[in-house]
């Protein structure tokens, strides 16, 4: 079976993907209106509608408005005009202090200061919207509360960790940057090619690890340095303007298509001279989705998402990822 816009190879598809008879909650229908098969990664991101010389791509929402895109097939003609970046996993290392924040909301919402989350709970509350990782807990955690409710809290915790971490008072080593973070990035400079910042975190979370990282490295000003950045924006509080981008996270390709089309200037006929790194599956599915080539990088959910058949690539480093992007690999 070919899956167009992926891979034709059975042993792929075994591996990696799950068969299903439905998908879009019953939208589509393997043998109606010419869908051969359809296929979701094991992290069932996201749902694969396969037709003869097409594939459709269902992204659900826990917040009620699911998603339809055409994937298309994407080509990387190194050297790179432009890189992609995520922040979390990729740039920094801060997901264990995100998933603290998210078990301390539920605590709190279940007023139990020693609530834990289980290890099965990893999957769901990383790698989305903060909406979404906390839809989930309080579905299986604490379901006659709310996700208004849940959000209150998760934001109290936020603005007093963000407060202490900036005044150089929060929890040792919550932004970590990447081995190698400052050194690839300064190569990418030094080679003129033009670098984009991209996360799911709405601006409270993601300026602070991203300032937190510069800082440890010495490199000064990310707003300076950086061509783009662009997160999930503000979140919308009671007298506080704030933006859509929780409900448009990865796996949605929004917010790799706006960092390098509005903010990198890049015309999408260049799109082969762009690549996205991420080590998340459900963020490799956003590239994809926007157009571009991916390169997953190991340490992150690539693997148990299932979603190696949308990489162009895999790399154990940022460094080892310099001879692809700079046009110099065999």
């Amino acid at each position: 079976m070919n899956l167009p816009g992926i891979t034709s190879d059975p042993e792929t598809l075994a591996r990696d993907f799950i068969p299903l008879e439905t998908a879009g909650n019953g939208l589509f229908r393997i043998g109606e209106e010419g869908v051969q098969a359809i296929y979701t990664p094991q992290d069932r991101v996201a749902e694969l509608i396969v037709f003869e010389q097409k594939t459709l791509v269902y992204i659900n929402s826990k917040m009620g408005y699911p998603a339809l895109y055409p994937l298309e097939p994407a080509t990387f003609e190194g050297p790179a005009e432009a890189v992609l970046m995520d922040l979390d996993g990729t740039s920094v290392h801060s997901e264990h202090f995100w998933i603290w924040v998210i078990e301390q909301t539920t605590a709190r919402l279940l007023g139990n200061a020693k609530f834990q989350l289980e290890a099965a709970d990893e999957p769901h509350v990383s790698g989305h919207s903060v909406s979404e990782h906390l839809s989930y807990c309080v579905r299986k955690y604490c379901p006659n509360k709310t996700v208004e409710e849940a959000r209150c809290h998760y934001f109290d915790i936020v603005h007093h960790e963000m407060a202490e971490i900036i005044a150089g008072r929060g929890r040792p080593n919550a932004f970590e940057p990447a081995p190698g973070l400052d050194e690839f990035l300064y190569k990418l400079k030094e080679n003129g090619i033009k670098i984009g910042l991209v996360t799911s975190g709405l601006y409270e979370k993601a300026w602070p690890e991203i300032l937190s990282a510069f800082r440890t490295l010495k490199m000064g000003d990310p707003l300076e340095f950086y061509d783009a950045i662009i997160s999930a924006g503000h979140a919308i509080r009671k007298g506080q303007a704030g933006t859509l981008g929780e409900l448009e996270p990865k796996p949605h390709p929004w917010l790799y298509a706006e960092t390098a089309r509005v903010g990198l200037g890049i015309n999408p006929s260049r799109r082969h001279r762009v690549i996205g790194m991420e080590d998340s599956g459900a963020g490799v599915v956003s590239i994809r989705l926007a157009g571009f080539a991916a390169l997953g990088l190991t340490g992150g959910n690539i693997d148990r998402s299932g979603s190696n058949p949308f990489l162009s690539g895999k790399v154990g480093t940022l460094m080892e990822a310099l001879p692809l992007i700079l046009g110099k690999s065999a």
